[in-house]
Formats: C-alpha cells, structure tokens, sequence
C-alpha cells in the first residue's frame, strides 16, 4: 500500500522536465544533442510524474553519450513490466537493468533491510565485503575503498538518498526501490516479517528478521536447508542509532552454530538472551563476519581465534566483556574489530602486525599497572572515534608518546579525559602538559573534547593552529589554563564549547588570532561555567564571526561590558545566570530565538524577526516586554493589553515572573505554543476571540491557576496538545469541553476531579489519541466512562497509592493500541478480565508487584498479555 501511495505524488509537466534534465545533463556546459533531447521529454512522460523515476532515469542517461544508446533505452520493453507486476515502477527496473552485475549484486541485498532503515554507509560496505561482492583483485584497491566506490556509483544513479535527519554517513532508500529489491533477489533474500506465517524458501541464502515485530525468535529453526543459509540477521529501523530493540533467542546458541555451518554472516545484536559464546563457533569456518554487538557476553572462547576467514568482528556495546583472546592476532585475514562501549582495557598482544586490521576502540581507560598501559594503543591501526579516559594515570609522558597520535591518520574524532577530581600539585601541571604535548592527533582530525585537563597552558599544536581540518572543538573544565588558544584561525572550525575554565579572567584579542579575519567558519560558540570570566574584549576586531549563527553566555556571573556587535547571522541567542551582563545594543537583524534568564536587559534592533522567546528567573516583567523592543508601561506588572506582539510564534516563561496574573491571548495572534510555568500568581489566560494558531498549551506549577480559558472548544481550532501539570485548583474543564482538534493530553498533579470531568468534556472531541494521567492519591484508575473511546494511547504514572486497574474503565476502549504503566510501585496486577484485545503494545515501568506477575514464564498475569504482540516490562 505504501508504494501506491507515492505513485499518487506525481509533479506537474514543467517540474518532470526540470528534474529529469537536472540530472540527465548535470553539470554540462554544452548543450544537449536536440535528438537525445526529444527522446528525453518521451521518457519523462514514460515516468508519470514519479519523482524518483525521473531522478534515476536522468542519471541513468547522464552516462549514455550517443542517441542510439538514448533511443534503445526509451524503445526498452521493461516499460511494459508494470503488466506483470503492478506496484514494480518500470523506470525503476530499466535503471537496475542497466547496472553492472556487481552493483546489481550489492543493491539486491538490500532488500534484506526492511523500509524506512536508515542505512551506514561503513556498516553496508562491511556486509559487501563479507559476502564476497567487492571484486578487489581487479582494481588493487583495499576491500574497503572498492565498497566505498560501489556505494557511491549506487548513490549517484539515486538507488540511495542522504538521510535527513542524520549525520552524513546515514542513507535511506526509497520505498518503492526496497520493492523493486525484494522482487529482484526473489528467493534468495529473505526478510521476515511479524505478519509472515510460512516457512522460509528452500532457495534461500540470506535471511533476516525484523526485530521490530519478533520479539522471541526460534533461532533458525524455521530454516528450510542449512546448507545453503550464507547469512543472517536481525534488522530494525533504528539499528545504527542505539535504540534498537532487543529480542531472545529460544534455540541453543551451540545448537544454532551446529547446524549452520556455512555461514559468512552472522549476526545476534542484541540478542539479551546471549550471555555464553560456545567453543563450538569456532566450527564455523567460512565466517567473515561475526556481530556480537550488544550482547551480555563476559568473554570470548579462544576457539574464535580458528575463525582464520573471519574479517569482522564487531563487540560494541559488550561492556560486561573485559578481554579478548590472547591469540587474536592469529586471525590473519582481519579487517575491522569493533570495541565501541565494552570493558575491555587490555589489548592481546601482536594484533599491531595484522596487515589489515582496522580497530575502533573507545573509551580506553588508562590503569594504574603497566598492564593496562596507554602504550596499548601505539601499534593499533585506530579508525574513526577515540577517548582515552583516565589520563592522570599515565605514568611517564613518554608512554603518551608512544601512542603515536600524530600518526594515526584514521582518527576522526578524538576525546582526552582525566578523572573529574583530579586535583594536581604544580610537578603533576607540568607532567600533565607533557603527557598532553605528546598526544598530538593527526592533522585531520576533525573533533576534539579536551576534558578536566590539569596543566596551565595548552599544548603548541593546539596554540599554532595544527589542526586545520578541525571542525568541532569543545574546551572542558581545564581549571588552570589562563588564557585561550588563537582558535580564531581554525578556518573550518563551525563549533567551539569552553566550558568550565576557571582560570580565564579575560578573552582578549589573542583569542582571534586575528583583527581582521577571524572564526571564518564558525556557526555556534558557547561559553559555559566562567565563573572568573570578566571581560570579552572585542574592540578592534573587525569582521570576526562572518557567518555565527548561534551565541549561548551561560553561568558567567562575573562578565561584564560588551558583546561583539555585528552578527548579521545570528538567529540564536542563549544568556542565562550573567547577572552583571547588561551589554548595549546587538545588531542581530535576522535572530529568531531568544532565551534569557538571571541577566541584565538587551536591546536588540529589529525585534520583530524574533519567533520564540524564552525567559528563565527574575526581572520577567520587564524582559517579557522590553527584551522585545517594547515599551514597559503598564502599573500592575501584567501584560498591557494594548500591545500586540504579532511576530511571536514561540513563547517560554519558566519561573520569576511573581507579578503575573493574567495572560491574554489575543495580543499573541500568531503564537503557537505556549509554554507557562512557575508563576506562583498566575490565575487565568484570557481569550475574547479565536486563536487559529495555537497549536501548543502547557501550564504547570501554577499554584493560583483557577480555570482553563472559557470557550476553548471553539476558540482554540488548533489546538493539538495540552499539558496541565501541578495545578491544584483547576478542577474541571470549560463549559463546551476539550476543543475538537485536540489529540494529545497530559493531566498530572493536580486535582482528580479534573480527571473525572473528562467524562463530560470529551463528548464532543473524537480526535483525542493520547492522554497522560498520574500524580492523584487514587487506589483504582481509571472510572468507567471517563476515558474518550478515540484513545489510541494511554499512560499512566507515578501513581503511588495506585493498587489495580478497573476492567470497566478500559474495556470500551476499541482503539487502544498501546498502554503505559509507568513507576507505580503498589499496582498489584492486571484486571481479571484482561486487558483490551486492541492493545498492541504494553511497557510497565517500575512497578516491581505488577512485572512480577507478568513475566514469562510462570507470571501469574502472563496468560493476560500473552497475545500482545510487543511487551516490554522494566
């Protein structure tokens, strides 16, 4: 259904053409051939207006030079494909049809990964080298640079598309190419799917199953023939991003690596029930790649050292595993071995003479014996992210030398710690910076954390600007550092933290580096815990910080005088906790949010591009207006109803403002979210007419807050979400009810009449999905007719008197998919009668009486929930 659903997204006739040519003759000076561009406007029509149709033919025909080549593509019978499988886009099989058979091999195997799967690029690369696709011979490139080039070949014909959401290494794939995929491998790949009841296909040779809706899976039992399985995998949507859901194997790990013997690929992430590796994976001798990643394993069996075929070996994650075995380094054919969050701190000896081996291993803690040596790192070849913790351990600063830091050309991103409290004498100062000075990282690194650093100066690759391809740089807690690097050269330097030093009492114009032309990159600085910082001398400096986007002075309560004043880009602008810091005028023309709290006041020209205000602490009243560009007028410190803040879309007040007691609504027009909390005097939000942009609502820990604004079922449309939390004295909702678009609530700490009042206030609504109760003196919850049928979600929390749930107040819910049941820690059981059979998902949360009764096996309640198909109990 999804696929059809994007055939319905077809662009006009003019926006087919575009995009086509965008991509047909990117980049071309010259003009297209008239008869490939005749042929061009018959293949668009061919699309249909599909936009990834148009993108993968274009680059498809991009690499076609000649007419004929042009015209045997538009002539193609795949055109027709559609009559022999209707939800497979012709355009999409003819641009497979054209790859070279390698790339049809890797892209083929995507289908193993289910849709919306956010892919790493080094991750799907690593799976191609595993399953022998890179044809590495041929071109005498590492495994590795041969992947890299068949993703990019993949990328540039749009079989692939950057995430957006994600970092740059992150890629999805379209749903109807994962179609297209999964039609192509037939057979031979093969995803299993919650809904799916069949066995697996005899042809199969790669099998994966989505963890997202197995949560106990048989292991391979349902395998057809052992012998031809290559590989296997679980798969989620969420895989690369640490949320990934956890699932149990019901068959014996030995049982499993017995009876598939020929695998390359095998993978038991997050298996929770993997807590043993048995000798008998040492039998699996065509394995090139093995994922234990997240795993409760302690140790690793020395027969995985007879793996000789293996190339992967990924443990991140296994942070009950404290060594490796000590014949590793037999493994002759290893390429990557992954420690990412694990517990080992101890390196097998030799593993720096395997030609190949890549290793990413982070954190490393430094320990006080020569066993556990930072001398352990200076013959690995380490690969992307490094933190090397417990710095103040390290016995001799030629030890941080033997390292060989500046070497390690693969490094990425770099993180030196010592303890948090440490406290060095002057003689450790100077070891510190030594130790420091010899740990110089590669000249193209481009992120680095420097954390509780002891020394008083930092080191010269750091004060002569080495690290020229550094991007992100965070400065933390170096207490005895008293003056700042010349960080404004970094020219591709875009974030800059210092936080913490205590020893800085000015920033003057050495942090520049230049008068000129400074921070020609950066975007956002942050200064944060300055607690002697005073002045930031910025007189004299002339163009600095071109493109800063985003400026946060927090807890710097000794900083006075000025900031820099022509920041043309800011749209983000954070001072919180600098008292003293009453600065002039800031010409920001385009700053878009603003949050201020326990400050002096800022004028800043051209307020009426700010879109979201918020203001934290005292001295409210008068920021809440004069912050904006507003005159402060009005005697009794509320909101003068005269002015009009038209170009507010986002207001935060979080305390201090002890003088409101009325907010109207009508001077916000545009205002779509609303955000109250810790007005102790705060009785009413006033409404006279229609608010059609309030999208947001939330008002908590406003003891004086009587009533919600009258008429809110009409005169706010679009009001989506609501939150009233620790308001005692609003018992009921307004006359008229909840207002008709409403569909997410939460009602906490305060009055249990409130709850009630929902059997009344819901009538009208039918929209409302989720609500969110708790904080009441309650024994039972909830009562019978009081819950809207159109619940799709429901939590409940931190109910501490809280004993049982009542059947009668659930049961009408025919819509209820998904139940929370969140720290009550006296709810005994489930009802008698169950739960509702719509319910699809059920987390219970710290409700130590209840968990014990649900868990299988043996759980009292356990037969209640046992058909729902996810259930999480914590």
């Amino acid at each position: 259904m999804r696929s059809k659903e994007h055939l319905l997204e077809q662009l006009q006739e003019d926006h087919c053409w575009k995009l086509f040519a965008k991509h047909a003759f990117q980049d071309d000076n010259i003009q297209p051939n008239p008869d490939c561009k005749e042929i061009g406007t018959k293949i668009v029509k061919k699309c249909k207006g599909l936009p990834l149709a148009l993108k993968t033919m274009g680059s498809l025909l991009h690499d076609k030079s000649s007419v004929t080549e042009w015209k045997s593509i538009w002539q193609s019978e795949i055109w027709e494909f559609s009559t022999e499988r209707s939800d497979i886009v012709p355009a999409l099989a003819l641009s497979y049809h054209h790859l070279p058979s390698h790339l049809k091999r890797c892209f083929a195997y995507c289908a193993l990964f289910p849709k919306d799967y956010v892919f790493d690029k080094e991750c799907l690369i690593q799976l191609w080298m595993a399953e022998k696709f890179l044809q590495c011979s041929q071109q005498g490139k590492r495994p590795e640079e041969v992947g890299e080039q068949y993703f990019n070949d993949l990328l540039s014909r749009c079989f692939f598309q950057q995430s957006s959401n994600t970092k740059r290494t992150h890629f999805v794939m379209h749903d109807l190419l994962n179609d297209l995929a999964r039609f192509i491998c037939g057979d031979i790949c093969f995803r299993l799917d919650g809904d799916q009841t069949k066995g697996t296909p005899k042809a199969t040779r790669h099998f994966s199953v989505a963890i997202k809706h197995v949560r106990y899976f048989d292991g391979f039992g349902t395998l057809c023939d052992a012998k031809k399985l290559r590989s296997y995998m679980p798969t989620s949507e969420k895989m690369n991003f640490g949320d990934f859901t956890f699932w149990n194997c019901n068959m014996s790990i030995h049982e499993l690596v017995s009876k598939f013997k020929f695998l390359r690929v095998l993978s038991l992430s997050h298996c929770c029930s993997l807590r043993e590796v048995p000798d008998s994976v040492g039998n699996l001798k065509y394995l090139h790649s093995l994922d234990l990643s997240n795993t409760d394993i302690e140790k690793l069996p020395e027969s995985t050292c007879s793996l000789y075929n293996l190339q992967i070996l990924k443990l991140n994650g296994c942070n009950k595993l404290k060594e490796l075995p000590s014949n590793l380094h037999k493994l002759t054919d290893l390429h990557r071995l992954e420690l990412i969050d694990t517990g080992v701190r101890k390196v097998p000896a030799h593993l720096g003479k395997l030609k190949y081996l890549q290793v990413s291993m982070s954190p490393f803690k430094v320990g006080k014996s020569r066993e556990f040596s930072i001398q352990q790192l200076g013959e690995l070849n380490l690969h992307g992210s490094l933190s090397i913790q417990n710095l103040q351990n390290v016995e001799s600063p030629s030890d941080a030398l033997a390292v060989d830091l500046k070497n390690k050309t693969h490094l990425v991103k770099l993180k030196l710690e010592w303890d948090s409290d440490w406290n060095p004498d002057d003689s450790t100062k100077e070891r510190d910076e030594i130790v420091i000075e010899n740990l110089q990282p590669p000249k193209h690194l481009e992120k680095l954390r420097m954390r509780n650093y002891g020394g008083k100066q930092f080191p010269r690759w750091l004060l002569n600007n080495s690290l020229l391809n550094e991007v992100s740089l965070t400065l933390e807690n170096c207490q005895s550092c008293q003056r700042l690097p010349p960080l404004g050269l970094l020219p591709f330097l875009k974030e800059l933290s210092i936080q913490g030093l205590a020893g800085i009492v000015s920033i003057n114009a050495d942090f520049f580096g230049s008068s000129s032309c400074s921070f020609t990159s950066l975007e956002s600085l942050m200064f944060h815990s300055m607690k002697e910082w005073e002045e930031w001398e910025c007189k004299g400096v002339t163009g600095a910080f071109p493109r800063l986007q985003r400026l946060s002075i927090e807890y710097c309560p000794k900083l006075k005088g000025h900031l820099p004043e022509q920041l043309c880009h800011l749209n983000y602008l954070k001072i919180y906790g600098c008292e003293q810091l009453v600065p002039s005028a800031l010409s920001a023309p385009d700053i878009h949010q603003l949050s201020l709290g326990d400050c002096g006041k800022l004028q800043i020209a051209h307020p009426t591009t700010l879109k979201e205000l918020t203001i934290t602490g005292h001295n409210v009243e008068a920021a809440l207006l004069e912050q904006i560009g507003r005159s402060y007028s009005c005697s009794n410190n509320n909101i003068p109803m005269h002015s009009c803040y038209d170009f507010l879309v986002r207001l935060v007040i979080n305390g201090g403002c002890d003088s409101l007691t009325t907010i109207p609504l009508d001077i916000f027009p545009i205002l779509r979210q609303l955000d109250i909390k810790k007005c102790p005097n705060l009785q009413r939000i006033s409404q006279g007419q229609a608010h059609n942009h309030l999208q947001h609502l939330s008002i908590g820990e406003c003891p004086q807050l009587e009533s919600l604004p009258e008429g809110m079922h009409v005169l706010l449309p679009s009001l989506h979400d609501l939150w009233i939390v620790y308001c005692p004295k609003v018992e009921m909702f307004p006359e008229g009810g909840l207002p008709l678009n409403l569909k997410e609530m939460t009602l906490c700490g305060g009055s249990y009449k409130l709850i009630s009042s929902l059997k009344s206030a819901s009538r009208g609504n039918h929209s409302l999905e989720y609500l969110d109760i708790g904080g009441v003196d309650v024994e039972c919850l909830p009562d019978e007719g009081v819950l809207p049928h159109s619940l799709v979600c429901l939590e409940i929390r931190n109910c501490p008197d809280l004993k049982r749930l009542d059947y009668k107040g659930l049961c009408h819910l025919s819509s209820l998919k998904t139940l929370f049941l969140t720290n009550c820690p006296r709810l005994q059981c489930l009802p008698e009668e169950g739960l509702p059979k719509s319910i699809s998902t059920l987390r219970t949360y710290y409700c130590p009486l209840l968990n014990q009764r649900c868990r299988e096996p043996g759980g009292e309640d356990w037969p209640k929930i046992a058909d729902i198909e996810n259930v999480y109990i914590i």
